[in-house]
C-alpha cells in the first residue's frame, strides 16, 4: 500500500552538499520538492525504513524527519505545478 510522507532535513556541518541525500529521497517514489528542506513522497515502504535507508546519506549531526500524512493539508504561495501536486496526491 502506497503512503504519504513528508520528510524534513537539516544538515548541520558547513558547507555540506545536499546533492546526494536529495537524489536518494527522489529515488523513493513520486516525490514534490517546492521547499528548500523538505519533500514529500509516496512510497510503499515506513516511516522508519526510510528514515533508516537516509541516515546512510547524512552526518550523525544533521538532522532528518520522516512522517506519514493523513491527506489534510492546506497551503499557500506555491505555483500551480507545485499545488496541484499536493492536490492530487495527499
Amino acid at each position: 500500500m502506497t503512503k504519504t510522507y513528508l520528510i524534513g532535513y537539516d544538515l548541520n556541518k558547513s558547507g555540506q552538499d545536499y546533492s546526494t541525500l536529495i537524489e536518494k529521497i527522489k529515488e523513493l517514489g513520486d516525490w514534490w520538492h517546492c521547499l528548500d528542506s523538505a519533500f514529500i513522497i509516496k512510497s510503499t515502504s515506513t516511516s522508519i525504513s526510510i528514515r533508516d535507508y537516509l541516515t546512510n546519506f547524512i552526518d550523525v549531526n544533521d538532522e532528518l524527519l520522516v512522517v506519514g500524512l493523513n491527506g489534510e493539508a492546506a497551503w499557500h504561495g506555491f505555483n500551480s505545478e507545485c499545488s496541484n501536486w499536493l492536490k492530487n496526491n495527499l
